[in-house]
C-alpha cells in the first residue's frame, strides 16, 4: 500500500515538529554563550537552519514514489481525502508532482501532525526508538 517505509515518514514527523516549533529571531547576532541565554537561540528560526536543511535533504533523497506517498499522506492527514480514497490521493500527488516536493512539504504548517494522523489512519504509529537508526 505504501511505497515509503513508515519509519521514514516518522523521521519526517519528528524533524518537521522540531522545525515547526521555531520562532522569529529575537537576537539576529547572538554573541554570548548559548548556555548563558538558556539555549533560546536553538528555537529561533535563523536563515541557515540545520534542522530545515537536514529535513529538506532527506525528502530530496527519497525516490519519486516515496515523495509521492509523502505528499499523499500529508493530504490524507489534512483531511483532503479518506483512507478509502488513498489511490485517488496518490494519483493526484503523481499528477501534481514537481522537483520542489521538499519545499512544498516544508511550507505546510503542521506537516508532522498531518503525517502522523495519516499513518494512524493507515494503522501505523511512530516509535522514536525505531527511527533512531535512519
Amino acid at each position: 500500500m505504501l511505497s515509503i517505509a513508515p519509519e521514514k515518514v516518522c523521521f519526517v514527523v519528528i524533524k518537521a515538529r522540531a522545525f515547526d516549533v521555531k520562532v522569529d529571531v529575537i537576537e539576529p547576532d547572538p554573541g554570548s554563550n548559548p548556555a548563558d541565554d538558556d539555549m533560546r537561540e536553538v528555537l529561533e528560526d535563523y536563515e541557515e537552519d540545520p534542522t530545515f536543511d537536514e529535513l529538506k535533504d532527506f525528502i530530496q533523497s527519497l525516490n519519486v514514489d516515496e515523495q509521492i506517498d509523502l505528499v499523499a499522506l500529508t493530504w490524507l492527514g489534512r483531511g483532503d481525502g479518506t483512507k478509502d480514497e488513498w489511490s485517488d490521493l496518490v494519483q493526484q500527488a503523481k499528477d501534481s508532482r514537481s522537483d520542489h516536493t521538499a519545499e512544498y512539504l516544508l511550507g505546510i504548517p503542521l506537516l508532522g501532525d498531518y503525517l502522523e494522523e495519516a499513518l494512524s489512519q493507515l494503522g501505523f504509529f511512530c516509535d522514536e526508538e525505531e527511527i533512531g537508526h535512519l
